[in-house]
C-alpha cells in the first residue's frame, strides 16, 4: 500500500515542475493517444526517448517510477500471459497441447508491455509534478467550453480534486488496518491468491465505515467555512500559460509527425 505513487505530490522546481497543469495535461493525453497510434519499433523507441527525457526533466529519483510499476505487476503478469496464449500467428516458438506461442504473440506481448509501462510512467510524471488541486484547476479550466451545455465544470474539477488528495489518506488507513489485524494474528502473504483475497475482505468494512466519517467530517468543515461553488468562486492562484507551455506543445506535435513518418515509412 505504502508503494502507491497516485495522488503524492513531490516538491520541486524542475521543468516539468514549472509547466502549466493544462499543458501537462494535454500532454499526457497526447501521448496516451500517440502510444497507440505507435506500430513499429522505431516509433517505440521514439517514445521510450520521451519518457527518458521527461523523466530526466522531471528531476525525481527513479525509485519512484518503478514503485508506480510494482503494484500493477500482477495485472501487467496476467495481460502478457493471455496475449502469449491466445494470439494467433504463423511462427509457431512452443507449442504444448493445446498452448501454442507464437513469434506475433510474443512481438504483441512486448508492445504491450511497453505500452503499459509509458501509460504509467507518463501519469506518474504527471501526478508527481502537479499537486491535486492544480490538476483540478488545469481540468476545470479545459472543461470550460463545456459550462455552455450546463455542465457543473466546477463541482467535477471539486470532486476530484478531493478523491485525489484522499487517496494516500485511505491508503494510510488501510495499511493500518491491516497491521492491526497483523498484531492479531492475521497473515495476509500465506495461502493461496483466494485465501489471501477472503483475508482482506474483513478490511473493507472497518475502511468504508471510516471513508464515511471522514465524507461527513469534511462536509461540515466546508459548510462552516461558507463554502459556495458556482461561478461566483473565486481562486487565488490563477494559472498561467507560457512560453514554456507552447514549446512543449510544439514538440508534441513534431512527435506527432514523426511519428506519422514512421509508422509507414520504417
Amino acid at each position: 500500500m505504502d508503494k502507491l505513487i497516485l495522488g503524492q505530490y513531490i516538491p520541486g522546481d524542475s521543468f516539468i515542475h514549472r509547466m502549466d497543469p493544462r499543458s501537462k495535461l494535454i500532454s499526457a493525453v497526447w501521448f496516451i493517444v500517440l502510444i497507440f497510434m505507435a506500430s513499429t519499433w522505431w516509433t517505440y523507441g521514439m517514445l521510450v526517448a520521451v519518457v527518458l527525457f521527461a523523466t530526466v526533466l522531471s528531476s525525481i529519483p527513479l525509485k519512484f517510477y518503478l514503485n508506480s510499476l510494482k503494484p500493477l505487476a500482477f495485472l501487467l503478469l496476467i495481460t502478457v500471459v493471455f496475449q502469449l496464449m491466445f494470439s494467433q500467428g504463423e511462427t509457431v516458438l512452443f507449442e504444448l497441447g493445446w498452448v501454442s506461442i507464437t513469434q506475433e504473440g510474443l512481438i504483441n506481448a512486448v508492445k504491450i508491455i511497453l505500452r503499459f509501462v509509458l501509460i504509467v510512467i507518463m501519469s506518474t510524471i504527471l501526478t508527481l509534478t502537479t499537486t491535486p488541486l492544480e490538476i483540478a484547476d488545469g481540468i476545470e479550466s479545459l472543461l470550460k467550453p463545456l459550462k455552455k451545455l450546463k455542465v457543473p465544470v466546477q463541482e467535477i474539477a471539486l470532486i476530484l480534486s478531493i478523491s485525489l488528495r484522499f487517496v494516500p489518506t485511505l491508503m494510510q488507513e488501510t495499511e493500518k488496518i491491516m497491521n492491526a489485524q497483523r498484531a492479531r494474528g492475521v497473515d495476509f502473504s500465506s495461502g493461496s491468491l483466494i485465501q489471501r483475497m477472503k483475508k482482506v475482505v474483513p478490511l473493507l468494512i472497518p475502511l468504508f465505515i471510516s471513508s464515511i466519517d471522514r465524507a461527513d467530517q469534511l462536509a461540515v468543515a466546508m459548510t462552516a467555512r461558507g463554502y459556495r461553488g458556482g461561478d461566483s468562486r473565486t481562486k487565488l492562484r490563477q494559472l498561467t500559460w507560457t512560453k514554456l507551455d507552447t514549446t512543449v506543445m510544439l514538440v508534441f506535435l513534431a512527435l506527432t509527425f514523426g511519428l506519422g513518418i514512421g509508422r509507414y515509412l520504417f
